[in-house]
């Protein structure tokens, strides 16, 4: 990336300083007016040089012994900031510029990755502004090093701008910028091939729910290779608390879902299920349905089925329900007297000491049912041990983490080096001299 920069920033022929000049006609004399400056030198620049002068009178005497050197007006040896012919300053010249009012102007090799990426941009804008006729414009992750504001503003550039343009990105400020219909997802198969599936908004997804959820949560999942999607927010804090408990505890059986390329988004009601559901399908992505128990009919069912491969309906009304069911009620009352102590919750009225089991769950639910969306169920998961989460939740992972397994270790190289100290048997037969080093000495060994 680097080189390109410096290629597309420098006045070498065919950059874009080079063609900019080109278009606008630029004629100033400006190369034949710098080797004048440059030759014209007064005092040359290694003239102060109390070291270099007489090293360089040295070099003279010694090269006047096999070739002849003429020193009329002065010595026969001099030092240049360049070789003072045109194409070498092409090369030579660089492009200076400062960020800040307490900085000194600097190459712009030196400056920040985003500010390069910018600069790029600023001379690519120059030029189309230039042609005005049909410029098209193909740029690779515009949102690298650069903060949401400035991503947002280069996307809607190359939106208004162009004739057309061609973005690749991650960045779900960029991506929000372009219309469904604009947007193809790329894959690479195994065999090198190269892909595009059409986002397609309208059949799938509703055009007002793709806008309201497209930086939310879509366009994270839909650069990934799997997709979770909750009733509500309680659900999705629960998942994601009780996945990061399981994947502490044991990371090579539960893969993490960050690394394994699985988002976890919250629908924000049942009747949108299906909806997301079927968009991600069409998407060739893994979708997971994680709702709670309710009457539906045929029709429903079916639908919810054709649109997800993996579907988990719990065994309770709410989610509230459900913790208050399988967490074990020390658990719950440990919230409760948090949530009261730490004065989040001050008309929040418990007992001195802990109720009956059945006082704790009506407390618990009440305050987990009238504060949705509060965080209250991620921070119950948080308070729980591994062997007192939520089974429901728990077996509902353990299907996600089976169809994202964590990937086979990279094979470690062997060591080919003999040992220096080895005797001759050793080295003749390594495993049975690795089985004689792990057999314990004992007393009667050592005589």
């Amino acid at each position: 990336m680097a080189v390109v920069v410096q290629r597309f920033l420098s006045l070498e022929r065919g950059s874009l300083l080079d063609i900019i000049l080109q278009r606008r006609n630029v004629r100033t004399g400006i190369w034949e007016n710098a080797i004048e400056q440059l030759r014209g030198l007064d005092p040359p620049i290694d003239a102060g040089a109390i070291d270099l002068g007489p090293v360089l009178e040295n070099i003279e005497k010694r090269l006047g012994q096999y070739i002849h050197l003429s020193a009329t007006g002065g010595r026969a040896t001099q030092l240049f900031v360049s070789q003072l012919r045109r194409e070498h300053l092409r090369k030579t010249i660089s492009f200076f510029l400062r960020t800040s009012e307490d900085q000194a102007p600097v190459p712009f090799q030196e400056a920040g990755t985003g500010t390069l990426n910018t600069l790029v941009l600023a001379l690519l804008s120059f030029i189309a502004e230039l042609k005005k006729d049909h410029v098209i414009f193909a740029m690779e992750e515009p949102e690298i090093a650069l903060p949401p504001h400035t991503q947002r503003r280069i996307a809607s550039y190359l939106l208004e701008t162009p004739s057309q343009c061609f973005v690749t990105s991650h960045s779900p400020y960029v991506i929000e910028r372009f219309q469904p219909e604009q947007i193809q997802i790329l894959r690479r198969s195994d065999d090198a091939v190269i892909s595009g599936t059409q986002l397609t908004v309208g059949t799938t997804l509703k055009g007002k729910t793709y806008r309201k959820y497209a930086r939310r949560g879509l366009a994270e999942a839909m650069l990934g290779r799997g997709v979770i999607l909750c009733e509500g927010i309680t659900e999705k804090d629960v998942v994601l608390a009780t996945a990061a408990k399981l994947e502490e505890a044991d990371p090579d059986l539960c893969y993490p879902l960050d690394l394994a390329g699985v988002s976890v988004i919250s629908v924000d009601g049942e009747g949108s299920l299906a909806e997301f559901g079927a968009f991600f399908k069409a998407l060739q992505i893994a979708s997971f349905a994680f709702y709670d128990k309710k009457a539906r009919s045929n029709v429903e069912e079916k639908r919810l089925a054709d649109s997800f491969d993996c579907l988990s309906e719990t065994a309770y009304a709410g989610s509230e329900e459900m913790l208050v069911s399988e967490v074990p009620p020390n658990r719950l009352w440990q919230l409760l007297t948090s949530l009261r102590d730490s004065g989040e919750k001050p008309k929040l009225v418990l007992p001195a000491a802990m109720p009956a089991v059945e006082d704790v769950k009506t407390f618990a639910r009440t305050v987990l049912e009238k504060d949705k969306g509060s965080g209250y169920g991620g921070r119950l998961i948080d308070l729980c041990d591994l062997g007192e989460l939520p089974a429901t939740v728990v077996n509902f992972l353990q299907l996600v983490y089976a169809m994202f397994p964590k990937p086979e270790p990279i094979p470690a190289i062997p060591d080919e080096t003999p040992t220096t100290n080895a005797t001759p048997e050793a080295a003749q037969a390594p495993e049975q001299a690795a089985v004689v080093m792990a057999e314990p000495v004992t007393p009667e060994a050592l005589g």
